[in-house]
């Protein structure tokens, strides 16, 4: 069965399906276990909100949200789609901006600065191996 599973084709896909993963691992812990998430966060605990708080209303929509996104990572990755592999790269950078500058104008606590970076690190580690991949292609080209 395993000889059989499909997997990324090259690092830049693995980048991809790593972030995916981890996404959809996240997002189902933001479902299933919202008070993990929070902590996680460093967001105060349910018990401590006022009535009327939507905080975890936030969390299911975001939570489901990066269920998603992960798939669509994971299965883009398994699909080797270098073109959307590309266009993470900038809007993973813009998340990492707005998400960081959320915390340094107290819009968010210190631990969602760990979101943010995060994303920074998915979004260069696929740009390094995007950009490795087509100098080793241009270099096949030239030899060829």
């Amino acid at each position: 069965m395993l000889s059989n599973a499909r997997l990324p084709r090259s690092p830049s896909g693995w980048t991809m399906a790593v972030f995916g993963v981890l996404a959809a691992a996240l997002g189902l812990v933001g479902l299933v276990s919202p008070d993990t998430t929070i902590r996680l966060m460093g967001l105060a605990p349910r018990a401590d909100r006022p009535a009327g708080d939507h905080t975890v209303l936030f969390l299911t929509a975001s939570s489901m949200a990066a269920l998603n996104m992960g798939v669509y990572y994971v299965l883009a990755a398994l699909a080797d789609w270098k073109s959307f592999f590309r266009w993470t790269v900038p809007f993973r950078f813009l998340t990492f901006s707005v998400f960081t500058l959320a915390v340094l104008t107290d819009r968010a606590p210190a631990g969602f600065l760990g979101v943010g970076l995060w994303e920074a690190a998915g979004a260069l580690a696929t740009g390094v191996a995007l950009r490795v991949e087509s100098r080793r292609a241009s270099r096949k080209e030239a030899v060829a």
